[in-house]
């Protein structure tokens, strides 16, 4: 960034309504990538004949190597729009599903999101994610369709059908934000081609329109399509007359919302603290003057720099030598550096700003998600993806003088992307990693051994199991090793509307400690009575704690102890030591020795687990798999070959549409998927595609759960029996 740049960078970051947060979210291959390139070389970063080459923005090898975005990407960039300066501070995610923990995060840190859309392919299932990651978030979306010269060149349509595909694409957007975005935003976010929401183009040869830039510049769709059909090289005057970075950049600025506007409604549904207090109002306000409140959305690991913490400054301002604390770690720390972002490079700055999304070095042991404030706040909701880790490999250092630092690493890979789930077991020494998919843990693999320089060994692919109950369970007797307290625990399955709110993020995970509003109203909305409302202790992994005793007077001192050792077991469960999920846990009666030395945690913890144990084999402890539901397209002639693909993989087929390829959705068990993309290519001569649309867990068929927690026993080195 040349210097120039630089300082109206810092200047914009001072003007509120000059800054606009976007990321960009598509569908895999659909041209996020050059589309980036092309927004820097107009915004004058990077020359114009190497955008769309040069990929500035998958700066890790093997980014460049596969072709894909692994990793969400930040640029600070200044763009002109009716004489104004406006600063763009830009997020580019990956597409791959494997990859969508990064556009979950990415989306806490903007306000607007450019959904980019091919116009051959449409919306895909990837398409309807980020839109829901979106919305979920209160992101506004704009959209973008790309690779237009695709329809004029190789499919050949006319104007009128041309026409006819980008209104089923709109269509089909607008529907998704009417199904997925908040009630007050599903009739003012729709996108339309009239309002200038809607831009189409090509990244690749760098035009785009919208219909105000149309109407301001006179041109039209036929002006297009001659530069396309008069052959030679006449398309690429289409890059001056309709430059893509000026109608995108144009649009971004008339229709995503400054951070203060966004701020207004982000604020209460990202942050649960009481917003009449004074660090609420200065959050709603997006107040430099207020309480400093900074949510970290990404960590990268610098050789040189240490941990570099990227994310958005919601409220006050950041200096270099700040003392600040960090809420979910519980501690203080100085800040040592405050960067803006060009891609890969970093360019430190002295004081930054609310609004801005900005990189913070010197924090040692922050992970994304924490919430960093200049004194204790109620820190910011989770950040949840949507689909969770399916596919689990255990890893060891190749020399075993190489595990100190094979445990540094794996430490440290956490950070870097925190949809993988590090385990590390002291006791059997073995190491685990859970990511997205195979490709997933494939390239956390390749980057241990390129990036960190270490060389390790892993095993083939396990699947992550679930347990839970199918009935309600009679109350069990837990007693303490030294018989003085006893805990009754039943256990029954959690409603279905319960669980999903949890899911989808209505119902926030945690302990409950005071009157939760938005808890009971969200309760009361699902049916649940006040009296098992005021109940509710914790929510932890898709589970929940009820507290139905009466009258216990020491209950409040051990409360805790209790909750640790539920939530101990919902980390590992009585059948296979796997997570549980859907399960509703009740303490119906308690007896406590009247002094509290005898009832400390080596007491109460294996009371509580054993009470539960047994409550859930009496509740037919289950095992449940993950289903994956996929989209798979490909010639006609291959129907046949795909249904038995999928039928050899238990697989279920749940929709088939015929035109001139078809599209099959099924589902199928995560287990029977090793080795899937490798299966569907052999089947379709490598002309097959498939998608992840959804994921779920649902239970092991009867006759093979024996044999699979037998295994997983087994694997883990536990006794056969439980």
């Amino acid at each position: 960034m040349a210097d120039d740049k630089t300082e109206k960078v810092k200047e914009l970051m001072h003007q509120l309504e000059k800054i606009r947060n976007i990321a960009i979210a598509a569908h895999i291959d659909h041209g996020k990538t050059t589309f980036s390139d092309n927004l820097l070389a107009g915004a004058g970063m990077m020359s114009e004949e190497l955008a769309g080459k040069q990929l500035v923005l998958d700066f890790h090898e093997d980014e460049r190597t596969r072709g894909i975005t692994i990793d969400a990407a930040n640029v600070s960039m200044v763009h002109n729009f009716e004489g104004q300066d406006y600063l763009i501070n830009l997020i580019d995610t990956p597409g791959h599903v494997d990859f969508g923990g990064d556009v979950t995060r990415a989306m806490r840190a903007v306000d607007g999101c450019i959904v980019l859309v091919c116009a051959s392919e449409g919306v895909m299932p990837q398409t309807e994610t980020v839109v829901r990651q979106a919305l979920r978030e209160r992101v506004k979306p704009v959209l973008f369709i790309n690779k237009v010269d695709r329809l004029i060149r190789e499919v050949k349509l006319t104007p009128e059908q041309m026409q006819e595909k980008f209104v089923k694409i709109i269509n089909q957007v607008n529907e998704l934000i009417k199904q997925l975005a908040p009630e007050e935003f599903k009739e003012k976010w729709q996108v339309s081609v009239q309002d200038g929401s809607v831009a189409f183009g090509s990244a690749v040869h760098n035009w785009a329109l919208s219909f105000s830039f149309m109407k301001k510049q006179g041109i039209s769709f036929k002006d297009i399509i001659e530069g396309y059909q008069e052959g030679g090289e006449k398309y690429k005057e289409l890059a001056k007359k309709a430059p893509l970075h000026r109608v995108i950049l144009d649009m971004v600025i008339k229709h995503i919302p400054n951070p203060k506007q966004a701020q207004k409604y982000r604020i209460p549904k990202i942050w649960h603290g009481d917003v009449e207090s004074e660090e609420g109002k200065a959050l709603i306000n997006c107040d430099e003057k207020g309480k400093m409140a900074f949510v970290c959305t990404k960590i990268v690991v610098d050789k040189h720099a240490g941990e570099i913490a990227a994310g958005r400054l919601f409220s006050g301002k950041l200096k270099q030598g700040d003392e600040v604390y960090m809420n979910l770690a519980k501690k203080r720390a100085r800040l040592q550096q405050v960067f803006i972002y060009k891609g890969a490079k970093r360019i430190q700055i002295d004081e930054v700003v609310a609004g801005n999304i900005i990189g913070l070095g010197g924090l040692k042991g922050i992970y994304a998600g924490e919430t960093i404030s200049s004194e204790p706040i109620e820190p910011f909701e989770a950040i949840k993806h949507i689909f969770e880790p399916v596919v689990t490999k255990s890893i060891e250092a190749k020399t075993p003088a190489d595990l100190p630092k094979l445990i540094e690493v794996l430490k440290q890979v956490a950070k870097e992307d925190p949809s993988i789930v590090v385990e590390i077991n002291e006791e059997t020494g073995e190491n685990l990693i859970s990511g997205m998919g195979e490709l997933h843990l494939e390239i956390i693999e390749n980057r241990i051994r390129t990036e960190k320089g270490l060389d390790v060994t892993t095993s083939s692919p396990i699947v992550v199991y679930n347990e839970t109950v199918v009935q309600e369970s009679k109350a069990f007797e837990g007693r303490s090793p030294n018989k003085h307290n006893q805990f009754f625990i039943k256990v029954e399955p959690l409603e279905e509307e319960v669980y999903e709110a949890i899911k989808a993020g209505e119902i926030k995970e945690g302990r409950i400690k005071k009157k939760d509003e938005a808890l009971a109203t969200k309760l009361r909305e699902l049916g649940i009575g006040g009296d098992e409302i005021r109940q509710y202790r914790d929510v932890y992994k898709g589970n929940v704690f009820l507290d139905k005793t009466r009258g216990e007077v020491h209950i409040g001192e051990v409360i805790e102890l209790i909750l640790d050792a539920f939530e101990q077991v919902c980390d590992r469960g009585p059948l296979a030591r796997e997570p549980c999920m859907k399960m509703k846990v009740s303490l119906v009666d308690i007896k406590l020795h009247e002094d509290a030395i005898h009832r400390g945690p080596a007491q109460v913890y294996p009371a509580v687990r054993d009470a539960l144990y047994a409550a859930m084999k009496d509740g037919k402890a289950c095992l449940l798999e993950p289903v994956q539901i996929h989209q798979i397209e490909a010639p006609l002639k291959f129907m046949s070959e795909l249904t038995k693909l999928i039928t050899s993989k238990r697989g279920q087929l749940l929709d088939v549409k015929q035109d001139e390829i078809v599209t099959i959705r099924a589902k199928i068990p995560v287990a029977e998927m090793l080795g899937w993309s490798n299966d569907l290519r052999s089947a379709t001569e490598g002309r097959g595609v498939s998608s992840l649309v959804d994921q779920k867990f649902e239970r092991v068929p009867s006759e093979m759960q024996e044999e699979i927690i037998k295994k997983i026993r087994q694997r883990k080195g536990l006794a056969e029996n439980q």
